[in-house]
């Protein structure tokens, strides 16, 4: 395989995915075909909206498909993928050399969503692997790697965001450089299932550390007066009291911001700082409590 590749096919769907082909584009690579999943019906008419990958590309110039088999038939050296979503045929893995970003240190959080699990298992260090894509996800061998650590407040979106430069760096060095010698996966595999909506469910009998990992991850909800609420921002409360039973909220007053919205959790409290209801925009935890009128010792469930 050539060190540079004069041409690569590229593999990805999400948001994600966008930077690393724009940074291939960018650094002169020959893009010869991107390969997406299919476009999504959303909204109210239901239209069919093109993943953020098939947009980028078709502003790019690039020639774009959803159909794999499309990839048989273009001459290339390499294939890239960065979150794609679906598993890639043997028939195409044979065809050419196939590689992939993945957003875990290997062989640990291998599957769908390992930048999710790695902060709900609380890890202080995750990092990406350029690997080889192997039959059995996930399992192929590793040619570079770059660790980093898990800040204690950040987000899904901002970790998968800095995951995804140290990726683009990986995947550019080594197409400069060459790839050079993979090294087989080692040490406790564990498995990273796509998180289900049941998972995101707050259990405030939980420690308050782990109800702001479920925060982080995003999509955490709760349910008050038999309505769903999102928790789209929490944080540990000052003084990190327990004035109550799990699920209680107190509203603390606080000058010149309103009142502060804590909730007691299984071992601390949190405080509440943007929601939000079901048909309604998010809000500031304070406006919605002062909507809510939130009477003496009501509790989420």
């Amino acid at each position: 395989m050539k060190a540079t590749p004069a041409r690569v096919v590229y593999f990805g769907t999400p948001e994600v995915a966008v930077p690393p082909l724009q940074a291939l584009y960018r650094a002169g690579h020959d893009v010869a075909l991107v390969v997406t999943r299919p476009p999504k019906r959303r909204g109210r008419r239901q239209e069919p909206i093109p993943s953020p990958v098939a947009a980028t590309a078709a502003e790019m110039g690039l020639a774009v498909t959803c159909d794999l088999s499309d990839a048989l038939h273009v001459e290339a050296d390499l294939s890239i993928v960065v979150a794609y979503g679906e598993h890639i045929p043997d028939e195409l893995l044979e065809r050419r050399r196939t590689v992939n970003l993945h957003f875990s240190l290997l062989p640990r959080w291998r599957g769908a969503a390992p930048v999710e699990r790695a902060i709900l298992a609380g890890d202080t260090e995750t990092g990406v692997c350029l690997m080889d894509v192997a039959s059995e996800i996930d399992t192929g061998a590793v040619y570079r790697r770059a660790a980093t650590p898990i800040e204690p407040q950040e987000s899904v979106t901002e970790l998968r965001a800095r995951l995804c430069e140290l990726g683009i760096g990986l995947l550019l060095d080594a197409l400069s450089e060459g790839f050079g010698d993979s090294v087989p996966q080692s040490g406790e595999m564990t498995w990273a299932d796509k998180i289900s909506p049941s998972e995101l469910r707050v259990d405030w009998s939980a420690p308050a550390e782990h109800v702001l990992r479920l925060v982080r991850v995003g999509g955490a909800w709760t349910t008050y007066r038999d309505r769903r609420l999102k928790v789209l921002e929490a944080r540990l409360a000052a003084g990190n009291g327990q004035p109550g039973a799990a699920g209680a909220i107190s509203l603390v007053p606080r000058s010149g911001d309103g009142p502060a919205v804590k909730v007691a959790t299984g071992s601390g409290e949190v405080e509440l700082v943007t929601l939000q209801s079901e048909g309604r925009a998010a809000a500031p935890a304070r406006d919605w409590a002062n909507g809510a009128r939130i009477a003496g010792g009501e509790r989420f469930e």
